[in-house]
């Protein structure tokens, strides 16, 4: 659907170069909410930007639908872009109309006649919840309700594609998560697809099949949800992680650990799907001559699956240890840290 074939975006600038966006290689399906994070300047604007061309790719291709965009006619490319629907940050709301006539807009520009306008617009305020707000201005809004107007305008041409850039970011946690339910409805319920751009892991985790992880203009890692939350590969991708998933040791454990002079044998255990749910740990417990401590970690879900990390100390003797490591080796996944690694 959308494939940004090893993608270059160069910026010059008194008499200076600046790679934006360097050999992106990325593909989004249809029907996939598809997500890229990264930090300010990692170059994920610019990535969403080349998707509609507002900005044209210095090298490589951007493909919808098997067409380059940049092969485009100005006539084909105004009717491309009428199949790409946007919403901002900051809502970008025309503050002088009320709610009805700023989903009509881009229905009027493209020369809809009006009673196809009513019709339309009336659907579509019904199925983002603002019925009973078509005549009220920006300024009469609550930021979740102003978005809820973006995604309204940004549907009201039917298109195939929604481009997200930091939708939820100037929004509280519970209206993010209203808007992104919103989201999900729409690519179930339109079957659109839905590329965003975004630096909260949380917004990633909540609603997206695939992600993607940029950094200083290069994608880092890419995956399905599951597998970059449950398994991150690069530094900056473990970083991501760690702000929505407790998969390390406190500084305070570690520190009470760190004084004991005895050895300690600590473990990462994850568990996936249905062991999640099985008492594996107490198995241990009752069929060896081992404590287990339990010091840090959750149980939480992935894309439906469910998924555990826990962090767990292992007290008593070596032989008894060795043998409960066995034991778990065959039912989760297993590996060794230390009290100053963490």
């Amino acid at each position: 659907m959308i494939h940004f074939d090893h993608v270059t975006k160069v910026y010059e600038s008194n008499g200076t170069s600046f790679k934006a966006v360097n050999d992106v290689e990325l593909k989004v399906e249809k029907g996939e909410i598809f997500g890229v994070i990264g930090f300010s300047g990692a170059g994920k604007s610019t990535l969403i930007r080349l998707v509609n061309l507002l900005e044209r790719p210095t090298s490589g291709s951007v493909l919808l639908n098997d067409r380059d965009m940049a092969s485009l006619k100005k006539s084909e490319l105004r009717e491309q872009r009428r199949k790409i629907g946007m919403i901002f940050q900051h809502f970008n709301l025309l503050e002088s109309k009320n709610v009805y006539h700023n989903v009509a807009f881009p229905l009027s520009l493209a020369g809809v006649p009006k009673k196809e306008i009513d019709s339309r617009v009336t659907e579509i305020l019904e199925f983002v919840g603002l019925s009973d707000k078509s005549t009220q201005y920006p300024d009469q809004l609550s930021g979740g309700q102003k978005q809820r107007v973006g995604i309204a305008r940004a549907l009201a041409t039917s298109p195939e594609i929604l481009l997200c850039d930091e939708a939820t970011s100037a929004l509280d946690p519970e209206t993010t998560k209203s808007i992104l339910d919103l989201l999900k409805r729409v690519r179930d319920e339109y079957n659109i697809t839905i590329l965003m751009i975004t630096h909260e892991m949380n917004v990633i985790r909540e609603v997206c099949d695939q992600v993607a992880v940029m950094e200083q203009g290069q994608l880092i890692e890419q995956g399905t949800i599951f597998d970059v939350f449950s398994n991150p590969k690069h530094q900056t991708t473990k970083n991501f992680v760690r702000t929505v998933m407790q998969d390390e040791i406190p500084e305070s454990i570690l520190r009470l650990l760190s004084d004991q002079e005895r050895s300690r044998h600590i473990y990462r255990i994850t568990f996936v799907n249905e062991t999640t749910g099985e008492p594996i740990l107490s198995r241990v417990s009752k069929g060896f001559d081992v404590e287990v401590n339990v010091l840090h970690g959750q149980i939480t879900e992935l894309q439906g699956v469910p998924f555990g990390n826990l962090i767990v100390e292992l007290q008593g003797e070596q032989s008894e240890i060795l043998k409960a490591i066995h034991y778990l080796q065959t039912s989760v996944q297993l590996k060794e840290v230390t009290a100053h690694a963490g």
